[in-house]
């Protein structure tokens, strides 16, 4: 039987891939444990607050996205409703049309939403030139390749592939030290800011309450990809939003401190309006792209609860499947535990469906997530319905052991072959799949049918 996908990627990774996507999600484990220890007295309350404000948040999207939109207009954000990719690239791309001429340089922040709608690609297509300005979406964009992590992009390369790809892009001399690089790419991006008319970036929280849209970052580039071009341009998908100002505080800590486990990201942008005519500095024009693109069928649907999701990737982070296999192996934008439940809801079980075999069902991923999303419950269902729908199997293992469950002479069959399997190398089914890492279960004593028979 062919190997799931997932399973099939990992198996010929580079060794040298596995270990680099190892070490930084560890450390970054690690460190979201201790931090948030020290952040929050009781970090368990802290997160299930934010969760019953993320449901509040469902349960009322539609008037908060219509208040955000009335605040955000007042104060001069032009904003736009995407229904789905093709309709959000299409907004974009006209907007840069009427802003900047071919070929004009667009000064991209990181933002997972642009992945989603493959903005690059469009913009490309237009006639602009898109130029990833976080030092890992950056490197992801010269090396032609994709994220593999909602946080970390570069997650699977280490120094020595960084190297060789500024030495063949002549960003400067080759070096492996990692201080030397970031001045190679800070000297590079720097012409892109100061030439750039248009910037895109991401929308991590948009409040309501006042209009205010939230960017979080730690290297300074979304902030100069906001504020140096003439155009702004934040592309938010809709569950992003928080109904008040108050709510800001506990989940600009949380998504700190689970994602990268620092108490505070080194910056927090607050975007309210564009700039005004005493200003020196800021955009003459904000746009913000609400984008759906199937948000709306999942929140009512059976998992609505994904939607809860802060994008800081603690569930990668954690699981073991990520570790061992890193994002490229799911096949979309979104990967890991998130990405195993939210890619079959965005995409349909048909496309997607086969990921939700893509995990130990271990829970690591629900007891970390900062909004207590239960991943685990919601793959379950979604692997049943992937084995309704044809699209995931059942190993050929587990589909033996069915069949020997359910008729008691070849169960009996089995009993007896076992230690012939375990002391010889006669085909068993438990020596493939399932058994193939792990030491299959040594009988002790007498079978419990002849103690059976025998007993008084």
């Amino acid at each position: 039987m062919p190997r799931p996908p997932v399973e099939a990627f990992a198996r010929k990774l580079a060794q040298s891939t596995t270990d680099s996507v190892r070490r930084a999600t560890t450390g970054a484990s690690n460190a979201r444990v201790a931090t948030l220890d020290r952040t929050f007295k009781d970090p368990g309350s802290a997160r299930h607050h934010a969760a019953a404000i993320k449901d509040y948040v469902l349960d009322h999207l539609g008037e908060l996205l219509q208040q955000l939109e009335a605040n955000c207009t007042s104060h001069g954000i032009r904003v736009h409703w995407a229904v789905d990719s093709a309709s959000a690239n299409e907004i974009i791309v006209g907007i840069c049309r009427s802003a900047a001429p071919d070929g004009a340089i667009v000064a991209k922040a990181k933002s997972m939403a642009t992945e989603e709608i493959h903005l690059n690609h469009h913009l490309e297509a237009a006639g602009f030139t898109p130029v990833e300005t976080d030092l890992g979406e950056f490197i992801v964009q010269i090396d032609h390749d994709t994220p593999s992590h909602i946080v970390a992009p570069i997650i699977h390369k280490n120094r020595f592939d960084i190297a060789k790809s500024f030495e063949r892009e002549k960003l400067g001399p080759y070096t492996e030290v990692p201080e030397e690089l970031a001045m190679q790419a800070r000297g590079h991006l720097r012409e892109s800011f100061k030439s750039a008319t248009i910037g895109v970036s991401g929308v991590n929280f948009a409040v309501a309450e006042t209009g205010r849209l939230v960017i979080v970052e730690n290297e300074g580039n979304n902030r100069l990809s906001t504020t140096a071009p003439r155009i702004h341009i934040a592309v938010m998908g809709i569950e992003k939003v928080l109904p008040r100002e108050a709510d800001l505080p506990l989940f600009l800590r949380l998504i700190a401190g689970s994602a990268t486990g620092q108490r505070a990201t080194t910056y927090m942008h607050g975007v309210l309006a564009p700039r005004r005519s005493d200003e020196p500095d800021g955009p003459d024009e904000v746009h913000l792209v609400l984008l759906d693109n199937g948000r709306s069928a999942v929140l009512h649907g059976d998992y609505r609860e994904i939607l809860r999701c802060i994008r800081c990737g603690a569930c990668q982070n954690t699981c073991p499947v990520y570790r061992q296999t890193s994002g490229h192996a799911y096949g979309h934008v979104y990967s890991g535990p998130i990405g195993a439940v939210l890619a079959p809801a965005l995409e349909g079980i048909t496309a997607m469906g086969h990921l939700a075999k893509s995990s130990s069902l271990c829970g690591a991923c629900e007891e970390v997530c900062p909004v207590q999303i239960p991943i685990p419950r919601m793959l379950l269902q979604l692997r049943d319905e992937a084995f309704r729908a044809g699209v995931a199997r059942d190993s050929a293992p587990w589909s033996v052991y069915a069949f020997g469950a359910t008729h008691p002479s070849t169960w009996r069959a089995g009993l007896k072959m076992l230690p012939l399997a375990e002391a010889t190398p006669v085909p068993h089914p438990l020596k493939s799949g399932w058994g193939e890492f792990r030491e299959l279960p040594h009988r002790r004593g007498r079978h419990f049918r002849a103690w059976w028979a025998d007993r008084p």
